[in-house]
């Protein structure tokens, strides 16, 4: 059995914190919520505890894993190396969602690192992961909790539903805030590479420490270690199939629906709410309008967007639905991360 553990403060279920803080130390998995999306945790250097990991998550041997530490001098601890850059992004962006790159030290097990000679490191920005690291006293190493290749966990019930029993502890902080993964950013390149996409964009990095390369390496075919997180092709996939539009999806969804498919759509555009009726229906008049069409209207700004993106898609998969159509954003930096969401959890 899971035990979940309502935490919605820091100083609220301190029980609860030393339990999971426990569990960490005994080699156990322990849910919990950063400002991106829920993590699931090990005790970054224990081999046995991160080799769980991978098993409940059903995870490639050959995708690295995210440190998470408490503090900038637990972070160079696991580093081999701390240049210029490193220093003055942690100082500008940690604690939050940026995840730097760095030779590693060897007391960080290789099976973190997939094998590379590197390791991804962040402070994470939410109270209650700092305060369960802290109460560990060990880093602590978290993908997303989910099943490999699934929608990200932005819930602890989004937990429970894709790995069950397989974790230990859930530390249920609720909602998630940023709903999408860190940026990944490779400094043991020349230039320094983004590896991943995510809440900080490249624009915002190249402020601190000037131009880097925003492609990111082709993936290799396992068993050779992925540079990041996130280098799949297929990756942050809902159950339905998901297909992506450039521009008004409209006609898409008619046409599928029209096929007796229940789809759901996610729009960016304005009046598609008139366009479909209330019961979800399109049509024209005179026609027979297509059944079960489920419209998510989805927010402009693309902070708003992000944080609203998996939650939408696990509310489609859990209605059932059976195909899903995304009008694709603009295809501007502020869009970056999404679209690449996107084009990951997509059909093709």
């Amino acid at each position: 059995m899971t035990d979940v553990y309502k935490v919605r403060s820091i100083g609220q279920a301190p029980s609860a914190m030393r339990r999971a803080a426990d569990a960490l130390r005994r080699g156990g998995l322990v849910a919990f919520p950063t400002e991106t999306v829920y993590g699931l945790g090990a005790n970054a250097l224990d081999p046995a505890a991160v080799a769980r990991i991978f098993a409940a998550k059903g995870r490639p041997a050959n995708n690295p894993l995210i440190v998470h530490v408490a503090s900038v001098e637990q972070a160079r601890e696991l580093a081999a190396g701390w240049p210029k850059t490193a220093e003055r992004l942690a100082a500008r962006f940690w604690p939050g969602p940026l995840t730097l790159v760095l030779p590693k030290q060897p007391i960080v097990p290789e099976l973190v690192t997939a094998g590379a000679a590197t390791v991804g490191l962040r402070i994470p920005a939410h109270p209650i992961a700092r305060a369960l690291i802290e109460a560990a006293g060990v880093p602590i190493a978290a993908p997303s909790a989910n099943r490999s290749n699934a929608i990200s966990p932005t819930t602890a019930e989004h937990v429970l539903k894709s790995l069950g029993a397989e974790v230990d502890i859930v530390l249920d902080g609720g909602r998630t805030s940023g709903g999408l993964e860190s940026t990944v950013l490779d400094l043991d390149s020349d230039p320094p590479r983004l590896l991943r996409p995510g809440l900080v964009g490249p624009a915002e990095i190249e402020l601190w420490i000037g131009p880097i390369a925003r492609t990111a390496p082709t993936p290799h075919d396992p068993p050779q270690p992925l540079a990041s997180p996130g280098q799949l092709p297929r990756h942050y996939s809902p159950r339905a199939p998901m297909e992506c539009c450039m521009g008004d999806g409209r006609a898409r969804v008619e046409t599928l629906a029209r096929a007796g498919i229940h789809v759901g759509w996610l729009t960016l555009a304005v009046g598609d709410r008139d366009t479909l009726s209330a019961g979800g229906s399109a049509h024209n008049e005179g026609e027979e309008p297509p059944r079960d069409v489920t419209i998510v209207p989805m927010p402009a700004a693309p902070a708003d967007y992000a944080a609203k993106l998996y939650a939408a898609l696990h509310a489609l998969d859990d209605a059932g639905i059976e195909r899903i159509v995304v009008d694709m954003p603009p295809d501007t930096e502020p869009w970056l991360a999404i679209r690449d969401r996107l084009r990951r959890g997509s059909i093709g």
